[in-house]
Formats: C-alpha cells, structure tokens, sequence
C-alpha cells in the first residue's frame, strides 16, 4: 500500500463521539472524512424505503452495491443525501441506527461497501470514522485509535443528543438498545468490533471531546501526520 495517502482511523462503538472527533480532526488537518457508520446506516434506510427486509442478504447487498449516496461537508458538519435528498437527520436517528446493525452483521453487505470506502482514500489524507476502519478496511493506517466508554454514559449522551432535538425518549430503552446494538456488533462473524492491535484505546467515560481532541492531535504530531 506504499505511496497511499494516510488514514486515521478512529474506532468504537456508537456513543463514544467518535463521529465529533473524526470531523474535528479532519477538519482540522484539511482531510477528507468518512462516516462508514453512515453507510451502513443509508443502506438500511434504502432497503426499508424499498420493501426490502433487512435479513434479506442477497438484496440488501445488491442495494449496498449501486447506493445512490453522497456526502458535504461543511464545517464539523457532515451533511448526506440518498437520492439527491438530504437525510442527515434520519440517519443519525435511533431506528436508522438498528437497521444499520442488522444489515452491517451480512458479509455480502460489507464487501459490497468495501471498495466504496476504500474510494473515500484520497490526498491529501483520509479521517475514517467506524468499527473496523482500523482491523479491515485500512489496516495499514499509520494511526488507529479505538475509542470506549461505558454503556450507561453513552445512554446519557444520546438521550441528551435526542432530547436537545426534541424527540421524545425513554433512557433505559436507548440503554438497552446501546447494549444491544454492542452485542451484535461484537459477536458477528465479519469484522467484528474489537480494537487493532496496533490501537490506541481512548476510554471517553470520564473525558469530554476537548480533552480527547488534544490527546488525538499528540498523537498526530508523535506519528508526524500533521
């Protein structure tokens, strides 16, 4: 993969402010930014929209590989259209959020996006948000971070996050959906969600995006990325 232009690749399951760090720190190195958790997310959407069940591998898959999506940044922002609409909002919702861990545990699915992320990669570098950015997509990144929390502090955030929003929640369903949503993405057969082993593991639990940003940027300068 000599003469590719770099990834860093950032980690972790859903609640960690994975998706807030990685447009910070593109945006900052003026980088591109991938949000793969997105992906799959669209590719739910498109399915449900379509009369598609989400167990159906084959469909789904054939969906995933022609997904008529694109992304604008602006800013920290990321805004994503399907079909030249804007669905930024219903991809960040809870049940975009499921749909997505259902389709994402189908290895016809994730190979059918693996070339499509790996067309996000290029110069002058590539920020890479998601569960296996750093294990199969980009295994070569010269800097992987893998960021945790815990399950109850993740909750909090989301409710918060939808609250803020105006939609109506009830904390312990998003605990247990969050729990949930771990155990699928853990104990699927591709690409399970695990740290690399050339990770940095961050544990966010106690840390705000202020701090963890500054630990991400030494370690950018330590890896000579910036």
């Amino acid at each position: 993969m000599r003469g590719l232009p770099p990834v860093i690749a950032i980690d972790g399951p859903s609640g960690t402010g994975k998706g807030t760090l990685a447009a910070r720190v593109a945006l900052e190195l003026g980088w591109h930014l991938l949000d793969s958790g997105a992906l799959y997310r669209l590719v739910g959407l498109h399915a449900t929209a379509r009369g598609v069940a989400l167990e159906d591998e084959p469909a789904v898959a054939a969906l995933a590989a022609s997904l008529p999506a694109e992304f604008r940044a602006a800013g920290e922002l990321l805004h994503i259209f399907l079909d030249g609409r804007e669905v930024t909002d219903a991809v960040r919702s809870e049940i975009a959020g499921t749909g997505a861990s259902i389709v994402a545990v189908l290895p016809a699915v994730r190979a059918a996006l693996l070339d499509r992320q790996h067309g996000f990669r290029r110069p002058p570098g590539l920020v890479a948000d998601g569960r296996d950015m750093g294990t199969v997509v980009f295994p070569d990144a010269p800097l992987k971070i893998f960021l945790t929390a815990s399950a109850e502090v993740r909750a909090e955030r989301r409710y918060k996050q939808l609250k803020d929003k105006g939609n109506d929640v009830n904390l312990p369903e998003l605990l247990e959906d969050i729990r949930r949503r771990d155990e699928r993405d853990e104990q699927r057969a591709v690409s399970p969600l695990k740290p690399a082993v050339d990770a940095v593991i961050l544990d966010t639990t106690e840390l705000g995006i202020v701090e963890v940003e500054q630990r991400v940027r030494q370690l950018i300068r330590d890896r000579h990325l910036n």
